[in-house]
């Protein structure tokens, strides 16, 4: 094997949290095979959008196979351009995800179509361009073995992230590579826990919340119901941007349990999101994914997705009438960082209000209008409007879909406890903790040095931060 190489290059989610794409290249008798992970839209950034039209780094026909870890937008978002810019492979996901993504799409789709008719500008892909990848897509489920190209095994582990998110296993030569997509924030509500990770070498790993660590889920909860209170007793609207997919089904569960256990008053609760609308809609036919405790809630006869006075608004006529009901009331509409969807006219016209409160409770990218509120700054522009924000601002990091630094220390950490439990035939296992190396990637710059740091210092393994566009071979 001495004439075979493995290499990663990291094309994008490196030094930002969102546009997920790396390249595993295996050259092997004079013979290159390529498989690409992730293929995601750059958010949050004024310059995401010019960014995004950019031509791909590497020619995407020369990818046999795209492995997509789960279906949120800087994960999937590029892969319509990427099918029209010549790939012709099989794109593979969880079943889940392959459902969740035909909704994704298209919806990003259409949120293209809008912004290339006001600027002017041709959409970097449009409906045919959707329908052409999702006849590329296959579902295959956790745990289901298959081969990603010629000699390179493959299989998906359940990352705990969202519905259908998953690990890749890439089993090549004598070495285990694995990409770990976005990490579950375990015990979710609602999901099953993060899979443990057995006899890597080398891990390609998340860092959103590399440097910081969330509330509990209980104290997460206690914040919900307080911010709920608090502007009921305001008489105000609380605000809840939201990103459709997770987010919205976890804040739907709690609310639920909120109401019917008499924590919180009935008051009109709007799901303003008609993307929102279509994923629960999925969620509600994957209930075999859920953990336990959220299975015996089900079976007990209660819709954890609805409770009094929920309305969803899907229609925009709908939407458009929301402001004729009367405060007290909460509106839960996209997008979860407020680039776009129907949360910008509502905080448009209820941020310059005291008695109102916007609740975050998702990462807000670096640029975005959601991370600008977030820190305070009391005049923002709103399609054009200047809006001068005097509604209470809160924040809850719980309900990050994400793991938090010390359950991604953890996570590592559990990977080279495995492996010292499991040596293999040769017994190397019993030195695996120095020799596995992790790469620490989708995290803004600051985390995901603190992380790689934090890996080296507390567990000793290897940990490195790439930069963008670079190629590291593997040994």
């Amino acid at each position: 094997m001495s004439d075979s190489k493995i290499s990663i290059t990291f094309y994008g989610g490196v030094e930002e949290v969102t546009g997920a794409n790396f390249v595993l290249e295996i050259k092997n008798n004079n013979q290159s095979h390529k498989i690409a992970i992730d293929c995601g839209l750059s958010q949050g950034s004024e310059f995401s959008s010019g960014k995004n039209r950019e031509p791909f780094p590497y020619n995407p026909a020369e990818i046999e196979t795209l492995l997509i870890t789960h279906a949120h937008i800087d994960h999937i978002g590029r892969v319509p351009k990427f099918v029209r810019d010549g790939f012709k492979g099989r794109i593979i996901s969880t079943p889940e995800t392959r459902s969740l993504a035909e909704y994704m799409l298209a919806d990003a789709e259409r949120l293209m179509d809008e912004e290339s008719r006001r600027n002017g500008v041709l959409p970097i892909y449009d409906k045919k361009d959707v329908e052409a990848s999702m006849m590329l897509w296959q579902g295959i489920p956790y745990g289901e073995s298959f081969e990603a190209i010629p000699g390179v095994n493959a299989l998906a582990r359940d990352a705990g992230h969202v519905l259908g998110s998953a690990m890749y296993e890439l089993s090549v030569f004598n070495k285990k590579i694995v990409f770990t997509g976005d990490l579950g924030n375990s015990p979710s509500p609602l999901l099953r826990d993060t899979e443990v990770v057995n006899d890597a070498d080398y891990l390609v790993m998340e860092s959103v919340y590399g440097d910081r660590n969330h509330e509990s889920k209980e104290e997460s909860l206690v914040m919900l119901k307080e911010a709920i209170l608090r502007t009921i007793k305001k008489g105000g609207t609380l605000l809840i941007p939201v990103f459709s997919l997770e987010k919205t089904q976890v804040l739907l569960y709690e609310m639920n349990y909120l109401v019917e256990n008499n924590q919180i008053p009935e008051v009109p609760v709007f799901l303003d999101s008609p993307l929102a609308i279509k994923l629960t809609q999925i969620y509600k036919g994957s209930f075999n994914l859920f953990n336990e405790k959220a299975r015996a809630v089900i079976k007990s006869g209660d819709d954890i997705f609805h409770f009094p006075k929920l309305r969803f608004t899907e229609s925009r006529m709908e939407s458009e009438v929301i402001k004729n009901t009367r405060s007290p009331k909460i509106i839960i509409a996209g997008s979860g960082m407020s680039t776009g969807g129907r949360i910008i006219r509502h905080e448009r016209a209820y941020l310059s209000d005291s008695r109102n409160t916007i609740l975050f409770i998702g990462y807000q990218a670096a640029g975005s209008l959601g991370r600008q509120i977030q820190e305070g700054v009391k005049n923002v522009s709103i399609d054009g409007q200047n809006v001068h924000v005097k509604a209470e601002i809160m924040a809850i990091t719980g309900y990050s879909s994400h793991k938090d630094m010390d359950g991604l220390v953890e996570f590592v950490q559990k990977a080279t406890e495995s492996l010292e439990l499991n040596p293999d035939a040769s017994g190397r296992g019993a030195d695996r903790k120095r020799r596995l190396k992790v790469f620490v990637v989708m995290g803004e710059p600051k985390a995901s040095m603190f992380l790689a740091q934090r890996l080296h210092d507390y567990l000793g393994v290897e940990a490195v931060h790439p930069e963008e566009g670079e190629t590291v071979e593997l040994g």
